[in-house]
C-alpha cells in the first residue's frame, strides 16, 4: 500500500531513553509531509498531462486514420472520374468518325448524281445542236434549191417544213427513249 501524507502525519514513534528529540522528528515529519504533498500534487497533474496527450494521441491517430480512407476514396474516384472520361472521349470519336463516313458517303452520292445530271444535259445539248442543224440544213436546202420558184405554194414543201418541224421539236420523246436504254 502506497504512504499518504495522512499516513506520514499520524505515525507515531515510541518514545525510548536517550532517543531523538520529538521536536525536531516532528518538524521534519512536517517538512516530509509537505514535499510529499507537493509530489502527489505533482504527480496528478503529470497523470493528467499524460491522459491528455493520450488523448490527443488517439484523436490524431484516429484523424490519420480517417484521412487516409479519404485519399484513397478519393483516389479510387479520381481514377473512376478519369476512366469515364476516357470512355466517354471514346464513345464521342467513335460517333464523329461515324458521322464524317455517312457524311462522305452521301457527298460522294451527290458527286455522282451531279456528274449523270452533267452527262444528261451535254447530252440533251448535243440532241439539240444535231437537231437545230438538221432544221437549219434543210431549211438551207430548201433555200439554194433551183425549184424555189416554181414550187412556192405548192403541198410538197409545206411537207418538208412539217417534217423539219416535227423533227426539232420532238426532243422530250428522244430524252427519254436515251435515259430507258443509256
Amino acid at each position: 500500500m502506497a504512504l499518504t501524507p495522512i499516513d506520514i502525519h499520524n505515525k507515531e514513534f515510541s518514545s525510548r531513553f536517550r532517543g531523538y528529540d520529538i521536536d525536531e522528528v516532528n518538524e521534519f515529519l512536517d517538512q516530509i509531509i509537505k514535499e510529499f504533498e507537493l509530489l502527489i500534487r505533482e504527480n496528478r497533474r503529470y497523470e493528467e498531462l499524460v491522459n491528455d496527450m493520450q488523448a490527443r494521441i488517439d484523436y490524431f491517430s484516429s484523424m490519420e486514420d480517417t484521412l487516409n480512407k479519404s485519399i484513397i476514396v478519393a483516389q479510387e474516384a479520381a481514377e473512376e472520374v478519369k476512366n469515364n472520361a476516357q470512355k466517354e472521349a471514346s464513345l464521342i470519336l467513335k460517333q464523329a468518325e461515324r458521322e464524317a463516313f455517312a457524311r462522305e458517303e452521301e457527298a460522294a452520292r451527290k458527286e455522282q448524281l451531279a456528274e449523270r445530271e452533267v452527262v444528261q444535259m451535254l447530252k440533251k445539248v448535243e440532241l439539240y445542236r444535231t437537231r437545230f442543224r438538221v432544221l437549219v440544213d434543210a431549211q438551207m436546202e430548201l433555200l439554194n434549191s433551183t425549184e424555189w420558184e416554181t414550187i412556192v405554194g405548192e403541198p410538197p414543201v409545206q411537207t418538208v417544213l412539217d417534217d423539219t418541224t416535227e423533227l426539232a421539236y420532238n426532243d422530250d420523246e428522244v430524252t427519254r427513249n436515251e435515259e430507258q436504254h443509256g
